[in-house]
């Protein structure tokens, strides 16, 4: 039973107001936190919930809508507030109505704005999470160094704990020897979402571009690409808006394939199933182009 009192209580302070909203509306879609919407008429609020021993995920969720909406390039949601009582933690955000249609060109233009939105390292402040697997973030100079030590190679040890072995870590293995071939361009630190499948893209009343539940981080831009061709893409015009705005250089389909393999890896490590051999069919393919 979600005890509501502690988070209208932070509201209404932050308010200056007395927030009494009616019933909470529970709001479907997400796998990995419980959702709500709060209205009293006058405000409106997206809520998440989750254990509390989780707060750091939502304190690191907020900070990044932060991140992200300091390039001035694409909207987020507005962080709100964050805490936790002794059953559960909270996040609030802006609420945003997003049943506008949807406009793919401004979509890639303004998320190739975001991405000339630098650093000059690898990584973050702070660590995250990518759904609710721990994302290490730990400052780098070099990008090669920085995706073996602190993604795939992260990820094939948490699969190696979780008793995904055999071909998968021999083969892994190898890749993770094999990455100063496959990774030889120079990308500039750019600021990324970090977890944009199409579920976390929509548009508001005006058909401007929303992207929220970030996995934010300073990385090479194109893992944010690959990531939106993973689970069903963008549509062709989002693309050709992008590539208008900021050319891709030869070889990302198949970085495109390395990039992808962390979230499949993730995904083999949060819900099992299939995805060790979809994990393990991404290897063999990224090892066979080097002739393994």
């Amino acid at each position: 039973m979600t005890d509501w009192k502690p988070i209208t209580d932070h509201l209404s302070q932050l308010s200056e107001r007395p927030f009494k909203p009616g019933p909470p509306q529970r709001i479907g879609g997400g796998c990995i936190n419980t959702t709500f919407i709060l209205d009293d008429k006058e405000q409106r609020y997206f809520v998440k919930l989750n254990d509390s021993h989780l707060l750091s995920m939502f304190e690191a969720e907020a900070q990044g809508l932060e991140e992200l909406q300091l390039s001035a390039t694409i909207r987020v949601p507005r962080p709100i507030c964050f805490g936790k009582t002794d059953q559960q933690a909270y996040l609030v955000l802006e609420f945003i109505d997003m049943t506008g249609r949807a406009d793919p060109v401004s979509a890639g233009r303004q998320l190739a704005a975001l991405h000339r939105t630098t650093s000059e390292r690898f990584g973050w402040h702070r660590d995250n999470t990518i759904g609710s697997t721990p994302q290490p973030n730990e400052w780098y100079d070099n990008w090669m160094e920085f995706w073996r030590e602190k993604r795939l190679g992260y990820q094939l040890t948490l699969a190696a704990e979780n008793g995904y072995s055999g071909n998968l870590q021999r083969r892994g293995e190898i890749l993770l020897q094999s990455l100063p071939s496959l990774l030889e361009h120079q990308p500039v630190p750019s600021l990324t979402h970090g977890d944009l499948w199409s579920g976390n893209l929509a548009y508001d009343r005006d058909s401007q571009p929303v992207i929220y539940d970030p996995a934010t981080c300073y990385a090479d831009r194109e893992t944010d690409l690959a990531m939106t061709e993973l689970f069903g893409g963008f549509g062709s015009d989002f693309y050709a808006a992008y590539r208008e705005a900021w050319p891709l250089i030869p070889g990302y389909s198949t970085r495109r394939t390395l990039y992808n393999l962390y979230h499949i890896l993730n995904h083999l490590n949060l819900f099992g199933g299939g995805y060790g051999n979809q994990a393990l069919g991404m290897i063999d393919r990224l090892l066979a182009e080097l002739g393994y």
